[in-house]
């Protein structure tokens, strides 16, 4: 069964625009390579923390939302906490499914 998840990754602000795409073109193919589908991309861009996280005081948000079997969401985890760039981030599972779209990227 599919479940609906949503990852916020907070990446670091110094990552150039390249590293940046690299690792989510990493983490949707983790994605979609294990029975997974995505449904969102959302690139929030880079924020002003509300206190210092490992010196920095800014960082790169990304949500990442899709559909995925359980097992999936611990081995993307896995795959970020190896992934340097990312400093934090959090999973959650959504209350219901969203309906089936297209991949969209916003900027």
């Amino acid at each position: 069964m599919l479940n609906n998840y949503e990852t916020l990754l907070l990446l670091s602000p110094e990552l150039a625009e390249e590293n940046r795409k690299e690792i989510l073109t990493n983490l949707t193919g983790i994605i979609e390579r294990d029975g997974g589908t995505m449904t969102l991309v959302d690139d929030w861009g880079i924020k002003i923390l509300a206190y210092p996280v490992r010196k920095l005081t800014r960082g790169h948000y990304v949500r990442l939302e899709y559909l995925a079997p359980g097992a999936l969401v611990a081995e993307l985890e896995r795959n970020v906490r190896i992934t340097d760039g990312i400093f934090k981030f959090v999973t959650v599972r959504l209350a219901a499914p969203a309906a089936a779209a297209p991949v969209t990227e916003e900027a």
